[in-house]
């Protein structure tokens, strides 16, 4: 092992939160009113920014629905579940107890995340910097949210590993520089195996030893 691991940084749906499911059933009803030509539209779009959801899907002259789409998202948002991924918690402590800071890098904005705090208060004394899309100039998978993370911590590319279940997100983390963990939440194993070192179900059987192999 050339470098030592110095810094986790984790997207936040799909990898720190089961809420992936949840968002299937809001875009599955928002696809199927805006496009009911197109059935399984909603699982198309996973892993993109809701940017990137409007310009390639609700641009042109569905732009002007673009406010009434992202209140109703809002509002869903709200009152969603924010349940962990098993092992989640039990891998963060062991991180910690091994002096490896930790990150979320998400594309998530602040009102979403105001959601996530409310829902779970001890959420931001687990990590040790938040980043969301405020932070970013573009969006994943460029790696300008990974990069800036890991200078946020003051540490190198090869110091770090990024925890991703979407494609945009694994390809952001390789792009970086970085050892790629792929969550198998949002795709099936073989699907992110191409963009990633390791795949996971969940963090039961991940813990800091296994990560400092990949290095």
């Amino acid at each position: 092992m050339t470098e030592r691991l110095k810094a986790a940084l984790f997207d936040l749906d799909g990898v720190v939160f089961d809420t992936e499911p949840q968002y299937t059933v809001f875009w599955g009803g928002e696809c199927r009113r805006y496009h009911p030509d197109h059935p399984g539209l909603e699982h198309e779009i996973k892993g993109s920014t809701l940017t990137q959801i409007y310009d390639r899907w609700f641009s042109g002259p569905l732009a002007a629905e673009q406010p009434a789409i992202t209140a109703r998202l809002d509002a869903f948002e709200a009152q969603m579940k924010f349940d962990y991924i098993d092992g989640f918690e039990a891998l963060i402590a062991d991180l910690h107890a091994n002096g490896v800071k930790t990150a979320v890098v998400t594309s998530s904005n602040q009102p979403k995340m105001e959601s996530v705090y409310r829902a779970q208060p001890g959420f931001r004394c687990l990590f040790d910097a938040i980043l969301t899309s405020e932070d970013f100039e573009y969006s994943k998978p460029h790696p300008d949210c990974y990069l800036k993370a890991a200078a946020r911590f003051g540490v190198a590319p090869g110091e770090c590993i990024v925890f991703e279940d979407s494609f945009n997100g694994l390809k952001s983390g390789r792009a970086a520089g970085m050892k790629v963990v792929g969550v198998a939440t949002t795709n099936s194993r073989e699907a992110i195996a191409p963009l990633s070192d390791i795949q996971l179900s969940d963090y039961t059987a991940t813990d800091y030893q296994q990560l400092i192999d990949l290095l």
